[in-house]
């Protein structure tokens, strides 16, 4: 379940960022609130960097100051429960440090001396929001934060670039109803946008897609067209042994 809310936190930033999936990032950053967090997250670790398309998740404790995280409290139940004691709850809330907001989480509630009177307040009792940071996203989820690094490189974008082409030719060998083992010639249009990343990664593509080679021509008469990340080009895919 841990892995499901983490990649689930970590695809619902890209969405908020407009970043594809078959885009990879660098890094998500988590703060673990305890060491079995921290041996629950690396156990899964692999599987949330395959789904959310990431390189790198780096485990930071939640007091660091890296994350800025505010509390909101929800005055509908506090009001219910406290009564006239729930502006001055509210008010002690909104003014918890990082530290104070990490314990909070830790243990699930915390508790104030208004009036004389212990009150103690639930995690379910507020809501908790996380500030983005420069170069980052950041949300908070069922009682888990994550940021996510949303910076590009170069080296990125191609990655990227090199993804999207796979995919498209993989459409097209069902299309043409190729055998999973059917190795495939391919002829592709120049496009200046993508030939560095076809390039430089020419044996990851033709691994994914199983072809013996990639030919790349300043036009392909006939074919298919595609779209690489808004780059439209012809593509002529030929079963080998043809």
């Amino acid at each position: 379940q841990l892995a499901q809310d983490v990649s689930s936190l970590g695809l619902s930033l890209r969405k908020k960022s407009n970043i594809k999936v078959r885009q990879p990032l660098k890094k998500m950053m988590i703060p673990v609130l305890n060491p079995e967090m921290k041996e629950q997250l690396q156990g899964v670790e692999n599987l949330i960097k395959a789904e959310v398309n990431i390189k790198e998740i780096e485990y930071i404790k939640d007091t660091d100051g890296v994350i800025s995280k505010k509390l909101k409290p929800n005055f509908k139940l506090l009001g219910a429960r406290l009564g006239a004691r729930m502006k001055a709850a509210g008010q002690l809330i909104v003014s918890m440090d990082s530290k104070a907001i990490a314990a909070f989480e830790g243990k699930g509630e915390t508790s104030f001396m208004i009036d004389n009177e212990l009150v103690t307040i639930q995690l379910s009792e507020v809501e908790v929001f996380a500030e983005d940071i420069p170069g980052w996203t950041v949300a908070v989820k069922n009682g888990i934060t994550a940021a996510l690094d949303i910076q590009i490189t170069p080296e990125l974008e191609q990655e990227g670039h090199a993804r999207e082409l796979v995919n498209r030719i993989q459409n097209i060998r069902k299309d043409l109803d190729l055998a999973l083992t059917d190795r495939i010639f391919v002829k592709l249009e120049r496009r200046p946008a993508l030939e560095s990343a076809i390039i430089h990664f020419n044996d990851y593509i033709c691994r994914e897609i199983l072809a013996d080679s990639i030919e790349l021509l300043p036009s392909v008469e006939g074919g298919t067209e595609i779209d690489v990340n808004e780059e439209l080009l012809k593509v002529e895919v030929t079963k080998k042994g043809l």
